[in-house]
């Protein structure tokens, strides 16, 4: 029987640590890591209880599972063949962090602290909106996706799957992003970005490749 406050983190990274501990603020007073890479037993407070199938074989014990690791595609990957095997998936949210009881998150999200998250707004699973990141209102962030540090999302932008809007970007409302996307840190969005493109600068164009 899994106790009520064991969570289970897969990734015992940076990441992984940030989301650990924001997971300790909110009320989970139980922290696993797991880890593939990770061969230590102990990370700093936590302890690295195996890789992921050992986590595969203790599913029961836990009340709560997140996979906290930077890559999108990976991330998302993992967060999908967990949920098939009937983890029971969660979202993180900081305490600090302010987030609409109109918005909706869906498993495991990561909100982190200093994050604002404004009503109407859709985070799709697995998805990430770090540290003092804003996204305003009827904004849909796609699964996988990492909204990075000090973004400033306006209202009605669309972010799909698995892409990355930089530290410090700032994206004009009903902007479009596509799907595997990287907006470079500090750019400015003020047009939609196609499916697979970098953008950088200001106002954000689409990377040279020359």
């Amino acid at each position: 029987m899994a106790k009520k406050d064991r969570l289970a983190v897969f990734g015992a990274g940076g990441h992984g640590r940030v989301v650990a501990d924001a997971a300790e603020a909110c009320g989970w007073n139980n922290v696993d890591f797991f880890d593939d890479a990770v061969t230590s037993t102990a990370h700093g407070p936590w302890q690295v209880r195996g890789t992921f199938r050992c986590l595969d074989e203790r599913l029961d014990e836990y009340a709560g599972v997140i996979v906290a690791i930077g890559h999108n595609r990976r991330r998302l990957a993992l967060h999908d063949e967990l949920a098939a095997r009937g983890a029971a998936l969660v979202s993180v949210v900081h305490p600090q962090a302010v987030v609409s009881p109109y918005a909706v998150l869906e498993p495991g999200t990561f909100i982190a602290p200093g994050a604002v998250v404004c009503v109407g707004t859709v985070i799709r699973r697995g998805a990430i909106v770090n540290t003092g990141a804003t996204v305003d209102h009827d904004c849909t962030i796609g699964p996988g996706a990492h909204i990075a540090p000090g973004v400033a999302m306006s209202g009605g932008v669309t972010v799909g799957e698995c892409s990355w809007v930089g530290v410090g970007a700032a994206v004009k409302e009903l902007v479009e992003i596509g799907t595997d996307c990287m907006v470079g840190a500090g750019s400015v969005v003020i047009r939609s970005v196609d499916s697979g493109v970098t953008v950088v600068g200001n106002p954000a164009r689409p990377l040279n490749k020359d």
